[in-house]
């Protein structure tokens, strides 16, 4: 028998005790300061040792990764021969191994597998590029654990992407609402696919007032009237800051006296017609106006009466317009119905106006084409439950989005 090897069970690999200890010396030699080896030294074991590793047993890598996991510098080479291993092993050295740089993570990231990407997910002080690969591979479970890790970076283009993904996957969505970096833009285009309860705390959180902006520009206002509103980029923004919410331009053009006489000819059917017409006169593009007008919770009708200083009512003539149940069997409010009338009556108007501002400003002209690709699909998923003037208005906004 071979003196330098130990039997084992029947169909179990022999264990080799001389490869055990060269390994192991080879990995302490790997592991001295370098006042003790030269950086050639070190690299040239290294180089050994990975070539031996590559046939070891996984009990042997394991064992080396641990030896090597507190180390301040490691050989590139044996890092990327080690994070590519069984999640068992690169475990070793995502958990415990500060010393890997962002060209690590990111090989490890794009090389192994979706546990890697996890581990990798929970590490402290996860870098934005790192954050942005592992986003790509839209894994909610790695996602949740970056939204859960209080000191990964997330980059304003990881946050949209993250945005983009709840659209077929809200799992993550009650997280990335507790995260600092979501703004205000992020949160009002999530809200469109949110649950009930993420867009009440959308709109807790995220409806501010504007009223620090409009005292800081006031005076401005009349520099641009004149000006006859010739500059575009000065008019736009100053359409977001403005208190008033209603166009009062486009009644001389509306075949209705007032918004309100609008609202109540839609308690009879909405049109697309009609539908564009609310949507002119309370200062909204068609697109924005469609979008409501299909959301099928309904809380954005609420958003729409209450920054136009609507009652309460025409929530109602709307929702009837639109076809939907109001009451139950036994007589009771429809919880739908009750919910978004609950919405009208939490927020204040000039919220509901910084809500229904964001919505027609990001709709128009500042989606990413991720978020833009996330409402379009959702639309498009769904466009078979909408009723037929809910199809209308949904033809209208599938034109602006030139389908």
């Amino acid at each position: 028998m071979n003196p330098a090897a130990t039997p084992n069970e029947p169909g179990q690999p022999i264990a080799f005790r001389a490869r055990a200890a060269l390994l192991k010396r080879m990995a302490d030699v790997v592991c001295l300061p370098s006042s003790r080896v030269n950086a050639f030294e070190r690299s040239m074991t290294a180089d050994l040792l990975v070539d031996m590793l590559r046939e070891a047993e996984p009990e042997d890598r394991l064992k080396v990764a641990r030896r090597l996991a507190n180390l301040s510098e490691i050989p590139a080479s044996l890092v990327r021969l080690l994070l590519r291993d069984h999640v068992e092993i690169a475990e070793a050295l995502l958990t415990n191994c500060a010393s890997l740089t962002d060209s690590d993570l990111l090989d490890c990231a794009r090389s192994a597998g979706l546990e890697h990407r996890r581990l990798i997910a929970m590490r402290r002080g996860v870098s934005e590029v790192v954050c942005e690969v592992l986003i790509e591979f839209g894994e909610a479970l790695v996602i949740e654990c970056l939204l859960k890790n209080d000191l990964a970076k997330l980059s304003n283009p990881c946050v949209e992407a993250i945005v983009a993904s709840t659209r077929g996957d809200a799992r993550t969505a009650p997280t990335l609402l507790r995260r600092p970096e979501l703004r205000p833009a992020h949160a009002f285009v999530l809200f469109w696919w949110a649950d009930a309860e993420a867009r009440r705390t959308i709109l807790q959180r995220f409806a501010v007032s504007r009223e620090v902006l409009q005292d800081a520009t006031g005076d401005i206002f009349p520099m641009a009237a004149a000006e006859n509103w010739q500059d575009p980029l000065a008019r736009k923004a100053l359409q977001f800051i403005e208190r008033r919410q209603r166009n009062r331009a486009a009644i001389d053009k509306s075949p209705f006296d007032s918004l309100e006489a609008a609202v109540a000819a839609a308690q009879s059917g909405l049109t697309r017609e009609t539908a564009e017409e609310i949507s002119y006169l309370s200062g909204l593009k068609p697109m924005t106006g469609a979008k409501i007008f299909t959301d099928p919770g309904g809380e954005p009708l609420a958003i729409l009466c209450k920054a136009t200083g609507l009652p309460k009512l025409a929530v109602r003539a709307l929702w009837r317009g639109l076809r939907r149940p109001e009451t139950e069997a036994d007589g009771s409010l429809n919880p739908n119905l009750e919910r978004v009338l609950t919405t009208y009556d939490m927020i204040a108007v000039d919220r509901a106006q910084t809500v229904l501002r964001y919505w027609n400003w990001s709709l128009s002209s500042a989606l990413t084409p991720a978020l833009l690709k996330a409402i379009r699909d959702g639309d498009e998923d769904g466009v078979d439950e909408y009723s037929v003037p809910q199809r209308a208005a949904m033809l209208a906004l599938s034109k602006e989005f030139g389908r």
